[in-house]
Formats: structure tokens, C-alpha cells, sequence
């Protein structure tokens, strides 16, 4: 069984050698550096606000839970 190139125009694809290898400034480079300095520091928010944004949730979280505790048991109606 055999099957038709998917690519009929293999032969004029712009900057291949024979056996399919590129020539040396073909192709672009892999990737840009950025060893330099950004402009901006990076900082992460202390410990502290972190542990207050957790209790923040803690505490909505077993409000919440209250809530619906005291819903199931009928102190609110």
C-alpha cells in the first residue's frame, strides 16, 4: 500500500540542506537572557500578613459552619 506525500512541494521548503539539516543563521536563537537587573524588586508579603489573611479565612469559614449547624438543629428558622 502506499500513500502520497502529504507535502508535495518538499523539495522548495526555503532553507533546508540535502537529508533535511539547517544551515548555520536559519533559524533564530533559542531564547533571549535577562541577567540584567529588572527595574523593580521582587518582595513577597511577610509572614505576618500571610498568617492574617489565614485567620481571616479560618474565622468566615467557621461562621459559616455555625451557620448551617445552627440552621440543621433549628435555631434559625
Amino acid at each position: 500500500m502506499s500513500s502520497q506525500n502529504p507535502d508535495p512541494e518538499k523539495d522548495k521548503v526555503t532553507g533546508l540542506e540535502p537529508g533535511g539539516g539547517v544551515p548555520p543563521g536559519e533559524t533564530p536563537p533559542a531564547e533571549a537572557s535577562t541577567g540584567g537587573p529588572q527595574g523593580h524588586e521582587e518582595g513577597a508579603p511577610g509572614k505576618a500578613a500571610s498568617r492574617i489573611w489565614l485567620v481571616l479565612i479560618g474565622i468566615f469559614v467557621l461562621l459559616g459552619l455555625l451557620f448551617f449547624v445552627g440552621y440543621i438543629v433549628g435555631l434559625f428558622d
